[in-house]
């Protein structure tokens, strides 16, 4: 990110921008959008007015939204302590969509921290902050070397990792408070984070009809399961 800035489209995401800490540099907007949403809009930031048309030649979406934000990237921040909550590491996941989705599910099932590797897709991408739909202005995502990151957590608290081949999820009586790995869309967990994994965990396909299945999971469908399930014996 050259200028230090990321994009952000359509009208829910835009809002959500508005409302929180985040520091919209520039707005660009047709102006039916600027008059309904006038009385929102802080005092510092004046609209550019275009049309339909020139938005689509900015926009990275196929049919374009009405507004479009350029945002300053906040500055690094620092790395919380995983203890006393659940807490989500992302190990080198490389599809925008499914970081943007675990975001989003994330904020649903009250995780309010997610760990990235240093090689995992980022966050500022438009692909991820569109598939999150605002909640990337609330959960915390930070990147850093998760090897490193783990090295601290041994002993201290349960670290579940998604496999192929694991322990039943379903049969799993899951700590509240713990971290959650998930790791690449095709090859895993790398294996110099996976010595850190206290209980490797799997969710099992439907066995009692007979018909091809893939063979695996999407890892934000996963992610989704296995928060799910967490959150579950925390009710």
């Amino acid at each position: 990110m050259r200028y230090h800035e990321f994009i952000a489209e359509g009208d829910k995401i835009v809002k959500e921008l508005i409302f929180s800490d985040y520091q919209i540099t520039q707005l660009y907007a047709t102006s039916a959008w600027i008059k309904k949403n006038c009385n929102i809009l802080p005092g510092y930031l004046k609209p550019v007015k275009l049309s339909l048309e020139e938005l689509r030649s900015i926009s990275h979406q196929v049919t374009p939204n009405q507004v479009l934000a350029v945002v300053k990237i906040p500055g690094k921040k620092e790395l919380h302590s995983p203890e006393n909550q659940l807490t989500l590491l992302i190990d080198n996941l490389q599809d925008p969509g499914n970081l943007g989705t675990i975001i989003r599910t994330a904020e649903w099932f009250g995780i309010k921290n997610i760990i990235c590797s240093e090689d995992t897709v980022d966050i500022y991408n438009p692909k991820v902050i569109q598939a999150t739909m605002g909640s990337f202005c609330r959960v915390e995502t930070y990147y850093t070397n998760l090897t490193d990151y783990l090295k601290n957590c041994i002993d201290k608290i349960p670290v579940y990792g998604s496999y192929l081949h694991g322990q039943n999820c379903f049969n799993l009586n899951f700590e509240k408070n713990g971290i959650l790995v998930i790791g690449n869309e095709s090859k895993g967990i790398s294996p110099e984070n996976e010595k850190f994994i206290t209980t490797k965990v799997t969710i099992p396909a439907y066995e009692k009809e007979q018909f091809k299945k893939p063979d695996s999971l999407n890892a934000s469908a996963a992610a989704s399961i296995l928060m799910a399930l967490i959150r579950m014996n925390d009710l």
